[in-house]
């Protein structure tokens, strides 16, 4: 699933070539009866039309596109969905369930393999975005605010990581690597933490999220951006999807447990299953094979 780093990247590109522009025609997929959520297809399809974009926000997960006459466009992507930005005539996209023309010939297209990404257009956004936690790049996320997060949670740090509700933005990869820049141990109660393991924590998801985002995100599977490339942050990452393989730090095995049904990857010597007061792990420390890989060009989405 596109996590903060992929949402905020598509995020950033499309305003550009967005803003201003107005909605001309709507057309929804009848095979994607649960990709509108609210209102119903039939006044989705009515009522985006002549709304003008006047600007493209990020809350969590969701992009937020700011319309006139008072209403929002919300989208999120969840598993395998993409928002794609197609000029006038580009060929078509694979498993496209929405397209949205725009007046300069241009087109919104969501593609999503297993049609779980949602829209909603709404006079109000927060029914939806309402219950979301705080950002954790904007300034809104204190080391303080983290403790208190923590503090009254006995779950695994990892599922704390995990509920939106908590902290918006991050999913299984980036608090996979989180945890692992911290070495703090997926399991580890989220109450157990010390003051100087939050506020470690603290610093190691901006670092891990800045860096993901200066890669433009990571492309496991079914993430590309705006225009359907790829990101390059799976070549840097640590622990996730690294079972069996090196630690880059340590050198022992990388392991994977399961934390509230998710697959967590972590290293068992460099976050250890009790408290450790060590300093941050390095975020995108590789082999030079991995680093070479960075300077290919990422492939276009197949036409």
């Amino acid at each position: 699933m596109p996590e903060l780093p992929e949402v905020e990247t598509i995020r950033r590109d499309l305003l550009p070539l967005l803003r201003g522009r107005a909605f001309t025609h709507v057309w929804v997929s009848p095979d994607a009866p649960r990709l509108v959520q609210a209102p119903s297809p039939a006044d989705f399809a009515r009522l985006l039309p002549g709304r003008r974009i006047g600007d493209v926000s990020r809350r969590g997960k969701f992009l937020v596109f700011h319309l006139s006459g008072g209403l929002y466009l919300l989208v999120h992507l969840r598993m395998t969905g993409a928002l794609l930005h197609r000029p006038s005539g580009a060929p078509p996209d694979r498993y496209v369930r929405a397209v949205l023309a725009l007046d300069d010939g241009s087109e919104l297209r969501f593609s999503d393999l297993r049609k779980f990404g949602a829209l909603w257009l709404l006079p109000d956004p927060s029914p939806v975005l309402g219950r979301l936690g705080p950002e954790p790049l904007d300034g809104g996320l204190t080391p303080s605010l983290l403790r208190e997060l923590t503090a009254r949670r006995r779950a695994p740090i990892k599922s704390v990581l995990l509920d939106q509700r908590a902290l918006a933005g991050l999913g299984n990869i980036y608090a996979d690597e989180a945890l692992f820049a911290a070495g703090l141990h997926p399991q580890r109660p989220a109450s157990s933490l010390s003051v100087s393991e939050v506020e470690r924590l603290h610093e190691a998801i901006g670092r891990v999220l800045t860096a993901a985002l200066d890669d433009r995100g990571a492309s496991f599977s079914d993430y590309v951006d705006a225009s359907g490339r790829e990101g390059r942050h799976q070549f840097r990452v640590q622990v996730f999807r690294r079972t069996g393989e090196p630690c880059y730090v340590c050198g022992r095995e990388i392991a994977r447990v399961k934390v509230a049904g998710r697959s967590s990857h972590f290293c068992p010597r460099c976050q250890p299953e009790g408290r450790g007061e060590g300093g941050l792990r390095q975020v995108g420390g590789l082999p030079r094979a991995r680093r070479d890989a960075l300077v290919t060009k990422p492939n276009e989405v197949s036409q």
